[in-house]
């Protein structure tokens, strides 16, 4: 059986990104057929600083942006254009069908900014190039998370939970995640509220939980038991005794979920983009300058487990 081929977008150069690709091309061209977003004049500069072989079946294109040179940690516009040309490479070649799903290497988005670009990292780019919902999900098997806001200032949290938009991206998440147990859905404030007391957004989350399982289940054949629960108080919600029950997890802002996820199985998590019409994953760290072509040894766990989501998922 053929392998499906994936687009690999290489991220920051300045970064971690293309150790991981080099290192790992053995393995991961055992799961799918990579195919990476950069020239082969960027990929012999960036093999010769890193003093790596080129595998000789490590596939690149041409034309990916102005070359440039790569400065180890460096948070540079060049840098920074290059990555997201090569991820735009990624996206249009799954849009026209040439590759089965891209996973993206990581971005400095700081790098993205002086290149001039708008967005705030992949899934905000995502969005707007398929003009849908795009949910940002992070995690392993063990558990996962997706975030009902994502990169938005703690303060503006509260003001973006509403009813109708958390009933929908409930929906839009089931959906897409196609979660097997129930799914966990956490309060926004202390206790969950306290029954008012320390805020009222619950009263939001709940209608919306009441919501979307009242559509489920009459659109689900024979379902009597929610899909999901809550909400939940987030500061036991993910005790041992509590993770025993769930296996997805809606967090309402970035740090109540991803803080947890990333204490118990960072290593091992990736970032999934759902609700889209092409599957898109990445490794759930950052371009790690501080060791970038230091020839150190790379933990290679979430990139390897990204390309294996591919490959479940497809």
């Amino acid at each position: 059986m053929s392998l499906k081929k994936v687009a690999i977008s290489v991220g920051d150069l300045n970064g971690i990104g293309i150790q991981l690709a080099l290192e790992n091309h053995h393995s991961v061209s055992k799961i799918v057929e990579p195919l990476y977003c950069i020239d082969k004049n960027m990929l012999a500069q960036a093999a010769k600083k890193l003093d790596l072989t080129i595998p000789n079946d490590f596939h690149t294109l041409e034309d990916i942006s102005p070359s440039f040179e790569i400065e180890a940690g460096k948070v540079s516009q060049e840098s920074g254009a290059y990555a997201y040309a090569s991820f735009v490479k990624a996206v249009t070649l799954a849009k026209e069908n040439k590759v089965a799903a891209i996973c993206t290497l990581p971005i400095h988005k700081k790098a993205w900014e002086l290149a001039g670009v708008n967005y705030k990292g992949h899934t905000d780019a995502l969005r707007d190039f398929f003009k849908a919902e795009a949910i940002m999900m992070l995690g392993c098997e063990k558990m996962y998370v997706a975030l009902f806001t994502e990169h938005i200032p703690l303060k503006e949290v509260a003001e973006s939970i509403t009813e109708k938009d958390l009933t929908r991206f409930l929906m839009d998440f089931y959906k897409t995640a196609k979660p097997t147990s129930t799914v966990a859905v956490l309060g926004l404030n202390p206790h969950a509220g306290d029954d008012g007391v320390l805020g009222d957004e619950e009263t939001m989350i709940t209608a919306a939980i009441k919501n979307a399982n009242a559509e489920l289940s009459f659109n689900i054949q024979n379902s009597t038991s929610n899909i999901f629960e809550g909400p939940l108080v987030p500061d036991v919600a993910f005790t041992p005794n509590v993770r025993k029950n769930y296996s997805h997890y809606i967090a309402m802002y970035h740090d109540q979920g991803l803080a947890p996820l990333k204490a118990l199985y960072f290593d091992e998590g990736i970032n999934v983009s759902l609700n889209l019409p092409i599957l898109r994953t990445s490794v759930d760290h950052g371009t790690a300058f501080d060791i970038a072509y230091k020839h150190r040894k790379l933990n290679a766990l979430s990139y390897l487990n990204a390309i294996r989501y591919i490959k479940e998922n497809l």
